[in-house]
């Protein structure tokens, strides 16, 4: 078998993240958590949610920005904790499903840069303010909706209670952990971002397949809590040292 050596670090700019969170039961979630990881609780709540980001003049660290390539992702995430193997507690991640609009990123993830994704259809209107976004994985297992606007506040309904709470919060989980399709390895990845600024979304329209299917998430164990956006990110990923899946 061929092994490939995946590139240490990759850089370019975040255009526009979201993050579209939910508060779930911890219960529901610890039962699609990979060993070693545990819920990270906000009030008594397990957060999971979907990070929906635009990457533009992606590259090797070293390399000039305009051979940079663009695309769009979706993560479906988990805020989780674990103990590692040295005893000290950790926080970040665990990331069970990753889509793309890049060949690239579907034909080298998991090979030249950590996390599998699977090729995705993505729809975007990003103006003014508005974002309307919508994304289809091309093997019809998870579709995801969302339309918002910037705002300076969270929802009156959110378990967080400021967004520079929430801000924290999302800060220190830049440890993600990917599932991969042979379930035996865990890829690492650290996002390290060299500004760190968040803004409200005020969230008109919000569905995600992977959340409502009463499979994984039984009624009444998650619901929409708030939305997050960030712009114009300089940013690195850093290749961190996988785990074993327990």
């Amino acid at each position: 078998m061929l092994l490939l050596k995946r590139i240490p670090t990759i850089k370019g700019i975040i255009k526009r993240r979201l993050l579209v969170n939910f508060r779930a039961a911890p219960s529901a979630v610890q039962r699609i958590l990979p060993r070693p990881f545990r819920p990270k609780l906000q009030k008594g709540h397990a957060i999971a949610g979907i990070c929906l980001i635009r990457l533009e003049q992606i590259r090797p660290a070293g390399f000039p920005g305009f051979i940079g390539l663009s695309s769009e992702n979706a993560a479906h995430r988990i805020a989780v904790e674990w103990t590692d193997k040295a005893g000290m507690e950790r926080e970040g991640v665990f990331i069970p499903r990753r889509d793309t609009d890049s060949t690239l990123n579907h034909l080298a993830g998991g090979r030249l840069f950590p996390g599998e994704h699977s090729p995705a259809q993505f729809s975007v209107v990003d103006v003014g303010g508005r974002v309307e976004l919508s994304m289809r994985s091309l093997d019809g297992a998870v579709a995801v909706n969302v339309t918002g606007e910037d705002s300076d506040q969270l929802p009156a309904s959110s378990c967080f209670d400021s967004l520079a709470e929430v801000s924290t919060f999302f800060e220190r989980g830049n440890l993600g952990y990917s599932a991969r399709q042979d379930g035996n390895r865990l890829d690492g990845l650290l996002l390290r971002t060299l500004q760190w600024r968040v803004c409200a979304l005020a969230v008109t329209k919000v569905h995600s397949t992977f959340f409502a299917d009463r499979n994984r998430f039984p009624e009444g164990t998650i619901e929409f809590d708030h939305a997050l956006i960030m712009r114009d990110i300089p940013h690195q990923w850093h290749t961190a040292e996988d785990l074993h899946a327990g």
